[in-house]
């Protein structure tokens, strides 16, 4: 295939990105395993990929993309990628058309265009004339590098929650992403849960490990408010969650963004649902602007967000008042 027959081919999305490192670090935080490819990537004037790693379902609209990756009905993790991130996009399907991909390869084949110390610019199409999704440079006319993804019809996504709040006052906290990600570590057994506790008076979050032995990490609100940003909770609640799904939350949040300082935000639903939020830039690093959000951290000006939703276990012990 050459660059003519993929510019002649009708397609619902055309789109242009200018920074493929946010993308590559914002998709690399759903891909909590580590996938091996079965024969080495090599670069040429066309890459082709085939699957063998975990899938993952894409959505198109005229609002952005959205990725949705799910892990055995009890977490799912889904990227959204806003139209406003791409320094071009257009869209002409009907309704909103979803395909499967790897995960894995798809990530790969991003980070061959992406350059150290270089704010690449790739151009993506769907679908091409097998319906394929059709990568390419876009930063030189004279040198090019192509690729393409096969894309599959996706599987039924075993659950999409429509998350809903546990009551008239929400059911939440932000905490300084280093933070989250280093007391969830810390927290590991093999085979465990993480108990969960929001208390009002005083306004507190533990996280409770327990294993060979108890392990209780304490966000106390008004003492570490360097840690803990925002809080919001009007009774106790108390839920448990299978530690590897928790960890996978947070085991993959880019480097970018503990280096920012920036903050994650979990809300618990009804029923113990738990939603992990965090906020990816994809902003070129000569471009980036920031401002102070309401909760009092800084975000950039270009974001991609990351939610992850989280099933309770069932405990008869739990106790929510």
């Amino acid at each position: 295939m050459n660059s003519s027959a993929i510019e002649a081919d009708t397609s619902d999305l055309v789109c242009q990105l200018d920074n493929v490192q946010g993308i590559v670090d914002a998709l690399s935080t759903v891909r909590w395993k580590r996938h091996q490819v079965d024969h080495p990537i090599s670069l040429s004037f066309l890459i082709s990929f085939s699957y063998n790693s975990r899938d993952a379902v894409v959505e198109l609209s005229e609002h952005g993309i959205v990725l949705i990756v799910e892990e055995t009905g009890c977490l799912q993790a889904k990227v959204y990628l806003q139209k406003e991130l791409f320094i071009r996009y257009e869209y002409t399907a009907q309704g909103r058309p979803r395909f499967g991909l790897s995960l894995g390869l798809f990530v790969d084949c991003l980070n061959t265009f992406s350059v150290p110390g270089h704010s690449s610019t790739i151009e993506i199409r769907y679908p091409g004339p097998d319906m394929q999704l059709l990568i390419k440079s876009a930063d030189s006319l004279d040198d090019c590098i192509y690729a393409e993804i096969r894309t599959r019809i996706p599987e039924t996504i075993s659950w999409d929650y429509n998350f809903e709040p546990a009551g008239s006052t929400p059911l939440s906290f932000t905490v300084k992403s280093a933070a989250l990600k280093e007391a969830i570590d810390d927290l590991e057994w093999p085979g465990s849960s993480i108990q969960i506790i929001l208390k009002p008076v005083p306004p507190s979050v533990t996280f409770r490990g327990e294993g060979h032995g108890d392990l209780q990490i304490d966000f106390m609100y008004y003492a570490n408010t360097d840690l803990l940003i925002a809080f919001h909770c009007d009774h106790q609640v108390s839920y448990r969650y299978k530690y590897k799904f928790l960890r996978a939350t947070t085991s993959n949040i880019p480097s970018s963004v503990t280096k920012d300082n920036r903050g994650s935000k979990l809300t618990i639903g009804r029923g113990g649902m738990l939603k992990v939020q965090h906020l990816v830039s994809v902003a070129r690093p000569s471009t980036s602007h920031q401002h102070i959000d309401s909760a009092g951290y800084q975000q950039p000006s270009r974001i991609a967000y990351i939610e992850f939703f989280v099933k309770p276990e069932e405990d008869e012990d739990t106790v929510n008042d």
